[in-house]
């Protein structure tokens, strides 16, 4: 199984991934050394959202769908 997943950062700005092992990826981003910058550097992140797939291919192709949302689109998302 994957996720799709939106994290809000404690700078209120969002961030879009998908993983394998949410609880997992969540904490890394919370408390790994590696990984990515972006969330690193505004700590701590809250699991806002998250839609699972099948396969990895549709997990990316929708993490690609969210990453081009727009603020305000993400916001409406968040709220299904």
């Amino acid at each position: 199984m994957y996720h799709a997943y939106i994290v809000q950062c404690n700078d209120g700005t969002y961030y879009v991934g998908s993983t394998n092992d949410l609880t997992r990826r969540v904490h890394h981003h919370n408390h790994a050394k590696a990984g990515a910058h972006y969330t690193k550097i505004r700590r701590p992140v809250v699991l806002v959202y998250s839609e699972q797939y099948e396969t990895y291919a549709e997990v990316r192709k929708r993490e690609g769908e969210l990453k081009r949302l727009t603020r305000a689109q993400k916001i409406v998302t968040l709220k299904k």
